[in-house]
């Protein structure tokens, strides 16, 4: 019962402080744009699959003129139970308006309509829909030659899992990962902001309930802290993906986060580093989820990234 309780609340609550920030913008206009016809185009609610939520938004630049671009996937937050694209129209407008070709997509969220997605079938569903966006930017005349990919929370999570995990075999070579607040790796012991850190029973079981839900895996509480529970969790763990040819990296976290653990992304830093990653890993000690008692260090995180995307993907 306790187990249940935990995964309940943690859904409730990442859900919910997902919503908080990563829409909001404390530094005014400087990273928005005025859309319009001569910024780019939009096209809404492109396939990639057969399920209901298998669609994607894609943002073209109104210069098509160049022989290449690179793609800038953005994916949603929203606690791996709601969110939608849309939400991100504006980033996927700025970055389009910087010369990319971007795109936003959605995947299944866990709920009642759909009780068996969860953040491994989430991720398998952004793996698959790739190779529809380059394709669909190219039958509109923009040849695609390289990508970054990126996402705020719950969509951090899914773009370091594609980048770390499934980017060897991307059709489109990732050049760039970026994103803020989105749990890397999923250690109990890491987990202290739900209690799952006490190595009781109890918290054993609730753990092995809330991470085996999202791993889509039987997880026993007698697991936990063995090798078997690091290769039930390793397919939505992307710290356990980094490698020395992993892409750079420009990352946020809150050094007050209650919705993920924060010790999970000091082990982030600390992969990144120990396989000579380039990256940026910004910490927001006044911060939580929402990042939102840091503007300086908003404004320092959002400079990384535009100067990753220059020194990585051009324009």
């Amino acid at each position: 019962m306790w187990a249940l309780i935990y995964v309940g609340a943690f859904l409730v609550t990442f859900a919910a402080s997902a919503a908080i920030k990563l829409t909001w913008n404390p530094l005014g206009d400087q990273y928005s744009v005025r859309w319009d016809g001569s910024v780019g185009t939009t096209y809404t609610d492109l396939s990639y699959g057969p399920g209901e939520a298998n669609k994607f938004d894609l943002y073209l630049p109104a210069d098509d003129s160049k022989e290449t671009y690179g793609l800038v996937v953005y994916l949603h937050a929203g606690g791996f139970t709601s969110g939608d694209k849309s939400g991100d129209a504006g980033m996927l407008q700025w970055l389009c308006a910087k010369g990319y070709v971007a795109a936003g997509i959605n995947y299944t969220l866990f709920g009642e309509e759909h009780p068996d997605a969860n953040v491994y079938t989430q991720s398998v569903e952004i793996r698959d829909s790739i190779p529809y966006v380059p394709a669909a930017a190219e039958e509109r005349g923009y040849q695609i030659d390289r990508m970054a990919i990126s996402g705020g929370s719950a969509g951090h999570t899914l773009a370091m899992l594609y980048a770390y995990r499934d980017g060897p075999d991307s059709p489109v070579p990732v050049k760039l990962t970026f994103g803020a607040v989105g749990p890397s790796c999923f250690y109990p012991e890491d987990w202290g902001c739900f209690g799952l850190d006490q190595g009781t029973e109890e918290s054993h079981a609730a753990a092995a309930a809330m991470f085996g839900l999202m791993a889509g895996e039987t997880i026993p509480p007698e697991m936990i802290g063995t090798p078997d529970y690091d290769q039930a969790v390793k397919n939505i763990s992307a710290l356990s993906w980094i490698d020395e040819n992993s892409p750079p990296t420009v990352c946020a976290y809150g050094a007050h986060d209650k919705v993920q653990a924060f010790p999970a992304s000091q082990r982030l830093a600390v992969a990144l580093e120990e396989h000579g990653v380039p990256h940026e890993y910004i910490v927001f000690p006044h911060s939580g989820h929402g990042l939102q008692n840091d503007n300086k260090l908003y404004a320092r995180y959002m400079d990384k990234v535009c100067e990753y995307l220059d020194t990585y993907m051009g324009v």
